[in-house]
């Protein structure tokens, strides 16, 4: 390019920015040109993102020192104090891990307060140092004895699904808590009682259902067709065995009771004629006296024959005596028959008829059922009464299967029905051999006394069978019990509580083994003994500095 066109280049850009001329003379600048305009740009631009960048460094800056603040101060405020450079020395004789003064911490110092013997564990009752074992361990001031009552309670409570053993490798029970003082503790809230024999039953509950007794109920119907023609009794009426709960005109009686006369009196004939061949026997040929006397038992058969129709109606006639009778007066005993004196007197005033079959209780109990009226047309399939004794009734219950192995026939049974607030007693009688298919459920059945009708057929509730009973069971309050995962624990006191003022106030961890729940106290089947002293209303404070000391150790892990 000349050098006139570069020079009238140059002249034009001449009107433009500084900014843009010195970028297009850098553009156009030639090779190997020792200009230094594009070095002042880039250093500008670097001052300029250092200055913007000042601000969020000075930011993040703050937010870092903030957090460093907080870490080390526990993320709380000084007080004016501490600001103004006015504030008082800290107390160095403080053991912030156990949370009591550092001279008198009996976990720091074990000196002043040697632990018990560690006997470890103990695989015959699943507990570490069993004070069933080892009395000498329990916090009193004597040693107690241990009787072979105890320890076939405990055999025995063991032996239940209930009962479970704590994990062998567990070390919390190694731990104890310590107060500063009492003062300390009645401010904690944490209270205790003393560990007491109870009577307690150990159960297994299921739902259930009450019903009749099916041994205990009938079914009543006419045991011919016919016609009712008196209704007795009515719902909710108490019979005995033997009343008459309605009276049913049927013909097929009277016809039975027509053909029985008939019968009677032909069998009186042949016995006559039988007698009087046996007079004159030597004037009348053999054949005739045979054949006498096999009419005779014809007759006897037919008499025979209708009794048994008349007593599978419920009819019983008197043979004998109507044998005795002339046709008139076995007639009117047989129109009465089964009818009881003091209906005969009302029946004998309004009709004539003998067709009358009484319908009878064979069981005492209460009517619950009545399906017939006066004038009804009735046949032999149709129940009339339904009558059940309910002085006792049955108890169906529902058990889980994991539960039923313990159940055993001649069990106690404790039935609560809903929206009652009494009991029955009970006992079990049946237990079912197989389990539901759907719910895996046993029935259990069970037999409940009612001798003043209080118990209602299809009433729903719990029953609960008592498996085991004990009169002097050890029990605590069931707040005293915790659980750490793997083993259940107690606070117990330290007998030397209340020795001096000075004496450690001092909880030891005591793992249990529980059993039976019942009315807010649980039974302990090794672990404690009658006589030592647990933390109870407030104990959760000494479980909660417990999991402090033992934060991120686990429960079966040394500390």
């Amino acid at each position: 390019m000349s050098q006139s066109v570069v020079e009238t280049q140059k002249q034009a850009a001449g009107s433009k920015p500084n900014e843009v001329a010195n970028s297009e003379s850098s553009t156009n600048a030639p090779p190997g040109s020792t200009t230094q305009l594009p070095s002042q740009s880039l250093a500008r631009r670097v001052v300029a993102f250092c200055g913007a960048s000042v601000g969020p460094c000075l930011v993040l800056l703050a937010f870092a020192g903030l957090f460093a603040f907080g870490h080390y101060t526990d993320w709380k405020m000084p007080k004016f104090a501490a600001l103004t450079g006015k504030v008082a020395p800290a107390d160095a004789d403080w053991c912030d891990e156990h949370g009591v003064p550092e001279s008198i911490c009996v976990e720091c110092d074990e000196s002043l307060m040697p632990k018990t013997p560690d006997f470890g564990w103990c695989s015959k009752h699943g507990i570490h140092n069993c004070v069933l074992d080892h009395p000498e361990l329990a916090q009193l001031n004597e040693t107690p004895a241990i009787s072979s009552a105890d320890r076939s309670r405990a055999e025995l409570a063991m032996s239940m699904p209930l009962s479970k053993e704590n994990n062998s490798g567990c070390l919390t029970y190694l731990k104890r808590i310590q107060f500063a003082s009492v003062d300390a503790v009645a401010q904690a809230g944490v209270d205790v009682e003393l560990v007491e024999r109870r009577p307690i039953e150990q159960t297994v509950s299921g739902s259930g259902e009450i019903l009749y007794d099916p041994t205990r109920t009938a079914s009543f119907a006419s045991r011919a067709s016919g016609s009712v023609w008196r209704v007795e009794k009515t719902l909710g009426d108490r019979v005995e065995e033997g009343e008459v709960l309605a009276l049913v005109e049927a013909e097929q009686v009277g016809d039975l009771k027509t053909s029985l006369i008939r019968a009677l009196a032909e069998q009186s004939l042949q016995r006559q004629n039988v007698e009087r061949l046996k007079i004159a026997k030597g004037a009348v040929a053999g054949v005739r006296l045979l054949e006498a006397d096999a009419d005779l038992a014809k007759a006897k058969a037919e008499v025979l024959s209708i009794a048994q129709s008349m007593e599978n109606l419920g009819l019983s006639p008197d043979i004998q005596s109507l044998a005795q009778l002339s046709e008139r007066e076995a007639f009117e005993q047989l129109r009465f028959l089964g009818i009881p004196q003091t209906l005969r007197s009302s029946v004998k005033a309004q009709v004539s008829s003998a067709n009358f079959l009484p319908v009878r209780s064979s069981i005492s109990g209460l009517i619950v059922e009545r399906n017939v009226t006066q004038g009804e047309v009735v046949d032999t399939r149709r129940p009339l009464f339904r009558i059940v004794d309910t002085s006792q009734m049955w108890l169906m219950l529902e058990v889980p299967l994991e539960d039923v192995q313990q159940v055993e026939v001649g069990q106690k049974v404790h039935f609560q029905a809903d929206g009652s607030s009494s009991q029955v007693l009970g006992q079990v009688d049946w237990i079912s051999t197989g389990a539901d298919s759907q719910t895996r459920m046993v029935k259990v059945r069970a037999v409940l006394p009612n001798p003043k009708g209080k118990l209602r057929d299809k009433t729903y509730g719990i029953g609960d069978i008592v498996l085991r009973e004990e009169e002097n069971a050890i029990a605590v309050p069931a707040e005293s019990v915790h659980s750490e995962g793997c083993c259940r624990i107690v606070f117990v006191r330290d007998k030397h509580y209340f020795d001096s003022p000075e004496s450690p106030k001092v909880f030891h961890v005591r793992s249990v083994r529980l059993g039976a729940y019942q009315d807010g106290f649980t039974e302990i089947v090794a672990g404690v003994l009658p006589g030592e002293v647990v933390a109870t209303t407030g104990s959760d404070v000494l479980r909660a500095q417990l999991l402090k000391n033992g934060l991120g150790a686990g429960c079966c892990v040394d500390e």
